[in-house]
Parts: structure tokens; sequence; C-alpha cells
């Protein structure tokens, strides 16, 4: 079985980046993921680039993007759909075709942080270790042995670890 997974986020430059990132390092090639915004930035943050780097991760192919790339006739079957910012957890969303299980994981923004540099890499560093956990804890479910409600459960979970 293969899944496709959207991280969402209103700007799509950092906390969906590398949540994409991670998902597909980490998921391949059970999963593929993507990201995207409601209202996209045009850029990904660079120090988002640089802590999938330290982490030994191929930044390779990230941008932003809007979320309606997804809802198009031609884009991939999405399975999963995971907001990481709780702006756009509160949006309206765009129907996705196939009905996907949604959750939110919230995660601080660290583009919203300011002080000195290392403070700022701290909380890119924070958001990235809270999206590679839940993420690990979402690739741990027996997706295929446990029915769609206990997915939508445990989803719903993780979004709280």
């Amino acid at each position: 079985m293969h899944y496709n997974v959207l991280f969402l986020c209103t700007g799509n430059s950092a906390r969906s980046i590398m949540a994409e990132a991670i998902m597909n390092f980490k998921g391949h090639p059970t999963f593929t993921a993507y990201s995207a915004g409601s209202q996209p930035s045009g850029t990904v943050r660079p120090e988002a680039i640089a802590q999938l780097q330290n982490a030994g991760l191929p930044p390779e192919g990230l941008r932003s993007k809007s979320w309606e790339e997804f809802a198009k006739p031609n884009a991939p079957k999405l399975d999963f759909v995971f907001t990481v910012c709780d702006n756009a957890a509160k949006e309206v969303c765009p129907i996705w075709p196939g009905q996907p299980l949604t959750a939110h994981w919230g995660v601080p923004d660290p583009a919203a942080v300011t002080g000195t540099p290392e403070e700022i890499q701290r909380a890119y560093r924070s958001a990235f270790m809270t999206l590679e956990r839940r993420i690990d804890l979402f690739l741990s479910l027996p997706l295929a042995t446990i029915d769609r409600l206990a997915i939508e459960t445990e989803i719903g979970n993780i979004g709280h670890q």
C-alpha cells in the first residue's frame, strides 16, 4: 500500500516544508509527502533549509506552493492531510477528493521567533523535533491492519504528543 500525505500551513515556508522533508526521508517508499499553504509566501525560509541540512535531510525540490495545487483534478490522491499551524486549522480548506483522513498537529511558528541567531535556530530545531516525533509515531501505526476510525483517533492523538 502507498499513501500520499499533505502537510498544510498558512505560509508554507517552514513547518510544513520540514514535515514534508522528514516524511519523504523516513516514510519512503510507503509514503510520499507534500506541503502547501493557504497563503504561500513563495519562498522557503533559509533557517528551515539549514535545519534540514543539519539533520542530514535533503532540501532539494522543496518549494512554497498553494494548497490549490492539490485540489486540482490531476493532483495526487491524498490519504492524509495534517495542518501544522493553528491558522490553517481554522481556515476553510478545499474539498479534497477521496476524503483523506485529517488531523491538526499544531507546532509553534519558528519564523515568528525574534532574538539572537541561536534563539532562532533553537526555535527551528524545536519545531523540527516536534514534527519528527509526530511523524515517527505516525509511521509506527499499523495502517494496514487497523480500521479508519482507529487511524483517525490515533492521528488526532499524535497532534497532542
